[in-house]
């Protein structure tokens, strides 16, 4: 492969001022013979997945051509290089790509290197016939070629459709975790920081756009940074810009036809990289701030440093036409990426086993970012669901600890996951309520300013967090955290965690860092007296996995008698704590701000039950949320009966709070999905009266309109879609009118966009309507009416729809293979559809991981999602012997495929254990009037 004359290397002219002397050099080099070059007959000089320490680049000089013709590129890279022992190897990445012409420029000279390669870790071996020396500065110079990649990562390509149907062109890069490597010979580890100087040969017709600005031809050298980081597209985008308060450009980049639904983002990229400046208190490093809305791409978006690239749904949005939930997501995973240019960019983790310091933290920046400049949207009625998904696979025994060894690329991408994102964001939400958010603050910033421009470890951040008013790092003018620290000494029962002892930061977050999991708290009232005990929460019939676990947990409570938020550090297996006075109830956890569970021994739940039936106000909603969740929770480990967690979801019907309201969905509708996949549909009919039951009075209140706050806007477009799926009939009979209209007009009329997905599901149903609706989908220049749409598609009752869809999204003409794998879960998801969905599954195995990458999240969404609601022994066997038929190679080491099992024997331990007692409370309770097929 290294030899493949198949692309020639050229180098431009105008590449440097030493460049006639290179061209004589790379001719002199070329004809070398080959064994001087390559050879095949040596072993490879190093046999670990990590790069040795012995070289690190300095500085990068790039050329790249990319050929949206022929959909290859070529490429010179020349990379200084910092001896730190003397060698005569130099080992770096190159995945997949011809290598020609490397020479090494030495003091001495130039001369030819050997190269050597190891294609299973990815790497060369460049071998010099005489010793680069300690201390000593060394260039290298590789001509690379390969073809622009078919997937979504390394230098790919993507292409759009005009509305007149014209197929256009572009190339874009993905290198987070591990694909800079596909796209030109790097040190490909995220400590191995370097300057960048980039160069894009292109055609007129396209723009290049980089990390950097443009300087007549070349981009300006970066700062120091990562590979993964590095980032450039050639296109034919347009763009609109802005510049912040602090002066830096902001421009927002789309196709064409679409440029005009970039306003919005605009102006919340400036306001959020604004709030970063003065919150971080370190100016954005960079002249300017892209962001770029490319058509295919798998994630959501990345952060490359000064070009931040989207999906389209993640960036564009039409006043008009989407909804309050786009503006949320919009804006959220603006401010994600945003938050990484100094979380992530700035200071970076060493390796992948600490990615959380990227992702957990701006996970946790969204909330708090969009808290304070927007807050209408109120973030807040949304945080704590994440905490609940992280729980959903921290329960289970495959899960892993926050921070946790990995090696290579497949164990490295199944790091981004709910864990390391959604889990980090909770326990730094735990940390910051522990701390007081002052001091947290002032504690994030030392860690910034200390650690700028390098690697840091777990430790690094503790360490930041730990004794901040006695540092000097802060710069005298910060007198907000003066202020802070001069009152600190102020005694306050309420804010105290800790009686006397200093405050480790280290030691209390390492167990929620370094174990995976988290801690159900036991809690048993006597009179003034409450026994504490902690052990780990997890869904499992094998006792001996919860052994040798302990946290340390700062227990936050408060109680009948007084609304005080009381604090206390649980560092032991058991403890006690004494109540001035006896109370009606207590409930620990306040707010959910802790990432534990509380379970409430004796009678516990039952006067929290009548706490909620009686004045379920006197408790917040994110109060409410979590009992509802925890009581669900405890019936699948046996410690909570389900009538008990029954009895407690009557009081739904008066519930009004967005976050209450879906948790009860969340915990209700699971156990009818379980019953579908089984034959037993009177059960299931009852279980779905009843649920529609509970909610009648909140659904019938909604205004088929867009009235309301964020949170009423998206609850009521939850809460009817979820009417109309169950047949509530004068959700139906309103819909139906509706579509019929929309339709009349050929939609033409505008129909209330939070009200659209219910119309679009009911219409959806017949061939007519479905394929109907399937023409305005393809037609439209909406992303996020065309994401409504595909999705109320796959609602269908009609098998040849779903089946048509999902092959149609992985051939990719009309719809996106890059939204293949949400179609592939929402048809799972369809009681009609989930043997579909599991069949094709298995049928394009190959080509799926192939396209999306062994160990992407996107993978293991699909596999989890497919599965998840699967309850019997034979769906147990059949997925058992399809995972279990494959090899390494083709995924059978995915964490996601443990998960897997351990997922689908957990439903058939509730089932088995919980079914005769849900029936008898469903006939206990039996509601008025009939229920035909909800």
């Amino acid at each position: 492969i290294l030899t493949s004359t198949k692309f020639p290397m050229t180098l431009n002219t105008a590449y440097h001022s030493g460049v006639c002397v290179i061209h004589a050099l790379v001719k002199q080099a070329a004809a070398t013979p080959p064994d001087r070059q390559m050879s095949d007959k040596e072993p490879f000089p190093w046999d670990r997945m990590r790069l040795p320490k012995t070289v690190s680049p300095i500085h990068y000089d790039l050329i790249i051509h990319p050929n949206l013709t022929t959909f290859d590129f070529t490429g010179v890279a020349r990379i200084e290089l910092d001896v730190h022992e003397d060698t005569s190897v130099i080992i770096l990445h190159a995945k997949q790509m011809q290598i020609s012409n490397v020479l090494l420029l030495a003091p001495e000279g130039v001369r030819p290197l050997q190269v050597l390669e190891n294609p299973r870790f990815h790497q060369l071996a460049l071998l010099s016939d005489s010793v680069l020396t300690k201390g000593r500065k060394y260039e290298v110079q590789l001509g690379f070629a390969a073809n622009l990649s078919d997937s979504y990562h390394g230098f790919y390509k993507s292409s759009y459709r005009t509305s007149t149907g014209e197929v256009r062109f572009m190339a874009s890069t993905q290198f987070e975790a591990t694909f800079a490597r596909g796209a030109f010979p790097c040190f490909d580890e995220p400590a191995f920081k370097a300057n960048f100087t980039i160069r894009i040969t292109r055609e007129p017709r396209h723009i290049a756009i980089s990390n950097m600005r443009l300087l007549e031809d070349n981009f300006d050298t970066t700062v120091k940074m990562s590979t993964y980081l590095v980032a450039y597209i050639v296109s034919d985008f347009l763009s609109v810009s802005k510049t912040t308060q602090h002066g830096v450009k902001i421009s927002i980049y789309a196709v064409p036809e679409k440029i005009d639904q970039t306003a919005f983002a605009l102006d919340a990229a400036v306001k959020l990289l604004d709030f970063y400046d003065d919150y971080f208190d370190i100016p954005y490093p960079l002249p300017k701030q892209d962001l770029a809305a490319i058509p295919d791409f798998q994630s959501g978006a990345m952060e490359n440093w000064g070009l931040t690239t989207y999906r389209e749904t993640g960036l564009l949005f039409d006043a008009d036409r989407s909804s309050a939930s786009d503006k949320l997501g919009i804006t959220k995973v603006i401010a994600h990426e945003l938050a990484h240019q100094w979380f992530g960019n700035l200071v970076t983790m060493e390796w992948w086993n600490d990615l959380w310091l990227n992702e957990g933290f701006a996970k946790f920046m969204e909330y708090i970012s969009l808290d304070i400049t927007y807050p209408e949207l109120h973030v807040d009625d949304f945080f704590l669901g994440k905490c609940f998904e992280a729980m959903e696979v921290d329960s289970l025994s495959s899960s892993h600890p926050v921070s946790t060894p990995v090696e290579n690329p497949m164990q490295i991408q199944e790091m981004f996951d709910d864990v390391s994102y959604d889990k980090g964001a909770c326990i730094l939400n735990m940390l910051r309520d522990f701390l007081t958010p002052e001091a947290f603050e002032i504690g994030i910033i030392q860690y910034l300013k200390r650690y700028s421009y390098q690697n840091t470890v777990n430790s690094h951040l503790w360490e930041s967090l730990t004794n901040i008013c006695d540092s000097d790092d802060l710069d005298e003018g910060r007198m907000k955290h003066k202020e802070f620290c001069s009152k600190r000494h102020v005694p306050s029962g309420a804010s105290k965690w800790y009686s006397d002892d200093e405050l480790d930061v280290r030691a209390i977050m390492d167990t929620w860092t370094l174990q995976e999991g988290f801690p159900l708290v036991t809690v048993e009232v006597r009179g003034r007296e409450v026994r504490l005990s902690q052990e780990r929460y997890l869904k499992t019939d094998d006792p001996s996995l919860t052994e040798g676990f302990l946290w340390q947990i700062p227990l936050t409570y408060m109680t009948s008698a007084s609304s005080t938020i009381h604090r206390f550090l649980l560092k032991t297996k058991t403890d006690v704590l004494y109540l001035p006075e006896e109370v009606d109830w207590v409930k620990f956890n306040v707010d959910m701000s802790g990432y534990y569970m509380v379970h409430y021994a004796d009678n516990g739940w039952n006067s929290i039950i009548r706490l909620l039936q009686h004045n379920h106000t006197a408790l917040t909603s994110n109060d409410r949320a979590s009992l509802i969740h925890t009581v669900f929770q405890l019936v699948s480990i046996g410690k909570v009966r389900l009538d008990t967690a029954l009895e407690l979801s009557l009081y739904l019907s008066r519930e009004t709070e967005i976050m209450a309201v879906t948790q009860g969905f969340g915990e209700l509708v699971p156990l009818y999905k379980l019953m579908e996949k089984r034959d037993m549909p009177a059960l299931e009919n009852q279980m779905k009266g009843y649920i529609v039951d509970l909610f009648r009075g909140l659904i019938d209140r909604q205004e088929w309109s867009d009235s309301g706050s964020v949170s009423e806007r998206v609850l009521r477009s939850y809460l009817l879609l979820f009417a109309c799926v169950r047949n509530y009939t004068p959700c139906v009979t309103k819909a139906t009118q509706l579509f019929n209209q929309w339709k009349a007009s050929d939609g033409k009329i505008s129909l209330p966009v939070d009200i659209t997905m219910a119309v679009f599901v009911i219409g959806a149903r017949t061939p007519e309507g479905w394929n109907f609706l399937f023409e305005k989908y393809r037609n439209s220049m909406q992303m996020s009416v065309k994401s409504r749409m595909k999705t109320a598609m796959t609602v269908t009752p009609l098998q040849d729809k779903l089946k048509w869809m999902m092959e149609q999204s992985l051939r990719g003409d009309v719809m996106k293979t890059q939204d293949l794998p949400d179609v592939v879960v929402s048809v799972s998801r369809n009681p009609h559809g989930f043997k579909l969905a599991w069949d094709f599954l298995r049928a394009n195995w190959h080509t799926l991981i192939k396209k999306f990458d062994l160990g992407s999240s996107t993978i293991s969404y699909m596999v989890t999602g497919v599965t998840n609601q699967y309850s019997t022994r034979e769906m147990l066997n059949e997925v058992r012997s399809f995972f279990g038929s494959l090899t390494e190679e083709t995924g059978s080491e995915m964490r996601c495929i443990q998960q897997t099992y351990e997922t689908i024997e957990d439903n058939i331990r509730w089932m088995d254990t919980n079914l005769p007692l849900l029936r008898a409370w469903l006939d206990k309770h039996r509601h008025k009037g009939p229920h035909e097929d909800l």
